[in-house]
């Protein structure tokens, strides 16, 4: 899944590289109106959205992770250190797998293209879909607060698809 999001975000950068290319191609080659070149790159830019907001808290994450296993390897590290980093580090996998697990779900029972960023009690959703309906966005903050015992603060956001 995650190599799927990656050649997906590089296929989408490939359209746009090339959709700038046609649009500084000479005037003989301007088949594509300027509107239409406006457009290809405002859809490549958008359908990224979700899958930016992903790379973004991988590439987080990912620096927290390498930051902990320094630690972890470090010789002159204390055990209280090691076991700290140790500890975040545990649980740093327990929210990464969790935020993909909501997303596949969120996917699976409402069709929605999701991100879930879970951050302690606080979690933001974000959602493709045109229309703003409050009753799905309270069905999906429910939905979501289901895989947790605790309260959690959970945001719900929309983004338009093309």
């Amino acid at each position: 899944m995650k190599k799927q999001n990656i050649w997906a975000l590089t296929l989408f950068s490939l359209i746009l590289v090339l959709s700038v290319y046609y649009i500084t191609l000479p005037n003989e080659y301007e088949a594509i109106s300027k509107e239409e070149a406006k457009t290809t790159i405002s859809e490549v830019e958008y359908n990224n959205v979700i899958e930016t907001l992903k790379i973004e808290n991988k590439e987080s994450k990912s620096k927290k992770e390498k930051e902990l296993q320094e630690v972890l390897t470090k010789e002159d590290a204390s055990k209280e250190e090691k076991n700290n980093a140790y500890e975040e580090l545990k649980a740093l996998n327990i929210l990464k797998n969790m935020e993909e697990e909501i997303e596949i779900k969120i996917k699976d029972k409402f069709s929605l293209d999701s991100y879930v960023e879970i951050k302690e009690d606080e979690i933001k959703v974000v959602l493709v879909k045109n229309d703003h309906n409050e009753s799905l966005a309270s069905e999906i903050m429910d939905f979501v607060q289901s895989h947790f015992e605790e309260k959690k603060y959970i945001t719900i956001k929309f983004e338009k698809e093309w």
